[in-house]
Order: C-alpha cells, then sequence, then structure tokens
C-alpha cells in the first residue's frame, strides 16, 4: 500500500496551449504498468476552460467544487457541479472548465493508449464559451 499525502505532490499551472485562462493542476496518482491510469485534480478560475481535446481511452470527471461547464463537439454546454460524474468516451471530442463567474474543481481520471492519456486541439474561441449561455 502506497498513500499519496495531500501536499506532497508539486502544483503545476495549466499550460497556455491547452487553457484558456488560470488552470492549476494536482497530480493525484500515476499507475504503473500495466494499469496506465491516472488521475489529478484540476482547478479552473472563473472563464477559464480546456481547448478541445480527446482522449483515446475516454475519462471521467467527478465535480468537487464550484461550478463549471461542458460540453461534447455534437452537443450544448451542460452545467457542472458537485457530485456530478461526467463520462466522455474515446475519442469524444470535448472541452470543460469553469462558469464565467465562479471556479470549478474536478477529478479527471483517464487512461493512456501507447503512452498518450489526450490529443488536444483547437482552443475553444470566446464565441463558442459563451454560445449558450
Amino acid at each position: 500500500m502506497e498513500i499519496k499525502r495531500n501536499g506532497s505532490q508539486a502544483s503545476v499551472n495549466g499550460p497556455a496551449e491547452w487553457f484558456t485562462g488560470t488552470v492549476r493542476m494536482d497530480p493525484l496518482f500515476q499507475a504503473t504498468d500495466p494499469a496506465l491510469v491516472q488521475g489529478l485534480s484540476v482547478t479552473f478560475e472563473p472563464g477559464a476552460r480546456t481547448a478541445w481535446h480527446t482522449h483515446p481511452l475516454g475519462q471521467t470527471l467527478i465535480v468537487t467544487a464550484g461550478c463549471g461547464w461542458v460540453q461534447s463537439e455534437a452537443g450544448p454546454i451542460e452545467e457542472i457541479r458537485p457530485g456530478d460524474v461526467v463520462l466522455s468516451s474515446p475519442g469524444e471530442k470535448h472541452w470543460h472548465g469553469a462558469t464565467p463567474t465562479t471556479a470549478v474543481t474536478h477529478i479527471a481520471i483517464q487512461r493512456e493508449r501507447d503512452g498518450k492519456a489526450v490529443n488536444w486541439m483547437e482552443k475553444v474561441s470566446d464565441e463558442q464559451y459563451r454560445a449558450s449561455r
């Protein structure tokens, strides 16, 4: 058994090429071969969001604080709140982040395929972000 103590792993800022706005990522776990699953807590300040992206083996988001938005390429912007679980299918193009006025934190869990857990794409434009609100 291994215990990863709270605060024992450094927080990192979300890279500007993958995110719009202020995003903090706190690593939770990185499983070893053959599991290849990883988890992190991600906090988005108001207005912050991911770029469009996919996951080769899908992704699970567990909202832990605040209020945010998530959108699949084929659907409307959906509000997410603490306790909500968002399941993205393998290859599903989507984005997620905070609302314009409220921060959101979620736990993101994804598995790697061929050493990659996410495929980053173009940024979500301000027009796309505000499209249905």
